[in-house]
């Protein structure tokens, strides 16, 4: 369904409460009876899989599932398959300069792109607003080269690592494209690889190649969040320099920190634990972590309640309930003039 995303925004600033958008499409494969592999395999299962996360639970927003294998494997790299886990690229087939230079970029809908852009198509004819996720420029070329490798190409080879991250960045903006035209109301670029290197590194190897895909596709009826699980918020002015209209941020950013650091038009995304509290913890432990996270951030109407990351297949539904029941809470305890 078509939405005009920057509305939202301003919905969402206005709001005076506040609203929740968990990364959690892999709970649609258990709410549906689903393996791993089925949602990830088929794109109108997974659509279905997204759809009924929609009739369960009172999120913001809905998303793909943050599969970073398709992109690699969609390029060449070998894939590993188990029933109910993520795929995982195994292997390196970038290892020198001439092999980058011989990198041919895919078309979009090679390998699995086309399930998660059939997925996405399926889920916005019902739902709204629903994103898809892609990897990030940086985190692809960790892939295609192997991740230790890409790091000491940052200071070693940083001119063979460019040659990658054009041919990155090229198929992802076409991929983009690919799920605007599918219906989708946006993207979540995750980059948790530009997390591992200093910001300055981050501006020069990631968030400039980022920024070509945001040009490209962002728009009053397209957004896009930057995702970066991999630091500790240091990094939020380097992906803010992007233009992306959200920013998602991981479990070890300090949410304090970040909120001061970026502009109050910015949507800004996290950050609760989906391990060690939203799969691994009780009820309670899940109600307290909320609560204290919202409490922490409640000078600024321009933070969103997330995941620090993807929920992980295998979560409890009942804990992803607590999570919302704990949002409701707080909501009412807003309207009441109670303190928490």
């Amino acid at each position: 369904m078509k939405r005009n995303m920057r509305q939202w925004t301003q919905e969402i600033l206005a709001s005076g409460g506040r609203c929740a958008f968990p990364l959690m499409a892999y709970a649609g494969a258990d709410l549906s009876g689903m393996s791993i592999h089925d949602i990830v395999s088929d794109g109108k299962l997974h659509g279905a899989c997204i759809t009924a996360l929609a009739t369960r639970f009172p999120s913001a927003a809905f998303i793909t599932a943050m599969d970073l294998s398709v992109e690699a494997e969609a390029f060449g790299s070998e894939t590993q398959y188990l029933e109910n886990e993520t795929p995982t690229i195994t292997g390196i087939i970038v290892h020198d300069a001439g092999e980058a230079d011989s990198l041919t970029v895919p078309s979009v809908g090679a390998g699995r792109t086309g399930v998660y852009l059939e997925a996405a198509a399926w889920a916005a004819k019902e739902i709204s607003p629903v994103f898809g996720c892609l990897i990030g420029p940086f985190s692809l070329a960790g892939r295609l080269c192997g991740m230790t490798e890409t790091l000491m190409n940052v200071h070693g080879e940083p001119e063979m690592l460019h040659r990658v991250l054009n041919k990155t960045t090229e198929f992802l903006v076409n991929y983009a494209r690919g799920f605007k035209a599918a219906g989708a109301n946006g993207i979540v670029i995750a980059e948790p690889a530009a997390g591992l290197i200093s910001p300055v590194y981050c501006d020069a190897f990631s968030s400039h190649y980022v920024s070509s895909i945001v040009d490209a596709v962002q728009d009053e009826e397209f957004m896009v969040i930057l995702h970066n699980c991999g630091g500790s918020g240091i990094h939020a002015a380097s992906m803010a320099s992007t233009g992306a209209a959200g920013l998602h941020f991981g479990n070890s950013a300090d949410m304090k920190m970040v909120m001061k650091t970026v502009l109050p038009d910015i949507l800004v995304f996290g950050n609760l634990d989906p391990v060690g509290v939203v799969r691994n913890g009780t009820g309670d432990d899940i109600r307290l972590a909320t609560l204290q996270l919202l409490r922490d951030t409640a000078g600024y109407p321009n933070f969103v309640l997330s995941t620090g990351c993807d929920v992980p297949p295998g979560t409890p539904l009942q804990n992803i309930d607590s999570f919302f029941s704990a949002l409701a809470e707080y909501n009412e305890s807003v309207i009441c003039g109670r303190c928490l």
